[in-house]
């Protein structure tokens, strides 16, 4: 382990910390919010998430072409534009004003520099600059969301029952400008050090092919793996938006999903630190087939359960889930495609992954509006698991044929 660590320490640093401060933008964050955010604005549960699937949908759109930079300027530079933009847009929810479309631009950017752009760049530089430990890189960097995960609700809701709901949005705009920022300064000193090092590999390895976004495209590849890495985005963005529905109609409390994030956290690290590891040995085309089995027993979980120990289990589960599926996802791609593009085929990726994250919050909510519930949302959320599983597995058991 001290090898592993001492080969870019500083790049880590920068990967757990990026994908940390993207937490602002992750739906499990925003969530928290979901009914002082609709009785502010008076929506109701389908109609806040539609406001939030168009704002993500169109992040997403965008995301796809403007994270094509980071393969092409300083990563400093990107990486200060994209934190910034983050840090606005955290202050702009602070600010309250009562417009729908504020409302709109304001989780557009939330999810365009959070979940989009700022975890973009941290699971992109950790695949193109580790080789080797790529597995265990990306795993190092998730830990830093995983770790938003385990702390960011506690404080949100501390804050919240101390001041007000908004001033945690404030916190969270000058804790990127005062503590981020200057981590980010430290962390890439030497980048383009490292990018050379990086292109010179490149050069010299003629036999690994590195494809175009055009040829990705068109590639059948593509369209069997693409169900299995986004439909943890769908099924979970789902859950954690409508979080509050769900613990309502359980009987749980906020302060008991506040407590469970921790096992969420928890669970999730232990799944990253096996997934690290699996991906780094085994062919990561074949293992990730059955990196959704967790998800399928966490959806079992949610319907037949609904005691006070139940919740911990759920989220446990959940967590072990996003955990594990995390470095197996982040690792796929580059196995797939190669690395010298990898900022733009990620972007793809990423772009497709927010895509799902739109689409869950508003099906879920158009069927708690219509009054179904939890078995109806958990149904459709089994399907999506089993459609997404036997496409890869088939194509395996072809190639092997």
């Amino acid at each position: 382990m001290k090898a592993f660590f001492s080969f870019d320490p500083k790049l880590l640093l920068y990967g757990f910390v990026i994908i940390f401060f993207a937490s602002y933008g992750q739906t499990f964050f925003i969530s928290i919010f979901n009914a002082e955010i609709r009785n502010f604005y008076q929506l109701s549960d389908g109609e806040f998430g539609l406001v939030y699937a168009l704002s993500t949908l169109a992040s997403s759109f965008i995301l796809v072409w403007f994270v094509k930079l980071i393969d092409r300027i300083d990563l400093r530079i990107y990486s200060l534009i994209i934190s910034c933009g983050l840090a606005l847009a955290c202050f702009g929810m602070f600010l309250l004003i009562k417009q729908i479309f504020f409302l709109f631009l304001i989780i557009f950017t939330l999810r365009f520099f959070g979940q989009g752009a700022m975890g973009h760049a941290g699971e992109t530089s950790l695949a193109r600059y580790f080789d080797k430990d790529r597995g265990k890189a990306i795993s190092v960097g998730t830990f830093g969301g995983m770790f938003g995960v385990m702390i960011l609700p506690i404080l949100a809701v501390y804050i919240m029952n101390s001041f007000d709901w908004y001033a945690v949005w404030l916190i969270a705009s000058f804790s990127i400008l005062i503590v981020f920022i200057p981590i980010l300064i430290f962390s890439l000193h030497k980048q383009n050090i490292r990018h050379n090092n990086f292109i010179n590999t490149i050069k010299h390895n003629p036999d690994q092919k590195n494809w175009k976004i055009r040829e990705i495209i068109l590639d059948k590849k593509f369209y069997i793996y693409l169900p299995i890495s986004i439909a943890t985005p769908f099924v979970g963005t789902g859950l954690q938006f409508h979080q509050i529905f769900i613990i309502n109609q359980k009987g749980w409390t906020l302060d008991m999903l506040a407590q469970s994030f921790v096992s969420f956290g928890i669970f999730s690290i232990i799944g990253l630190i096996l997934g690290g590891p699996i991906i780094d040995k085994f062919d990561t085309k074949k293992t990730v087939i059955y990196s959704l089995l967790p998800l399928f027993i966490t959806i079992i979980v949610l319907i037949f359960f609904d005691n006070y120990i139940s919740i911990f289990i759920y989220m446990s589960l959940l967590g072990f889930t996003i955990g594990i599926g995390a470095p197996f996802i982040g690792a796929l791609w580059a196995e797939l495609y190669g690395l010298e593009n990898l900022g733009s085929i990620k972007g793809l990726l990423h772009a497709s992954m927010v895509f799902a994250s739109a689409l869950s919050p508003v099906i879920f909510g158009l069927i708690i509006d219509i009054g179904f519930g939890i078995l109806t949302i958990s149904i459709i959320s089994l399907l999506i698991i089993a459609i997404s599983t036997f496409l890869p597995l088939k194509y395996e058991k072809q190639s092997e044929s």
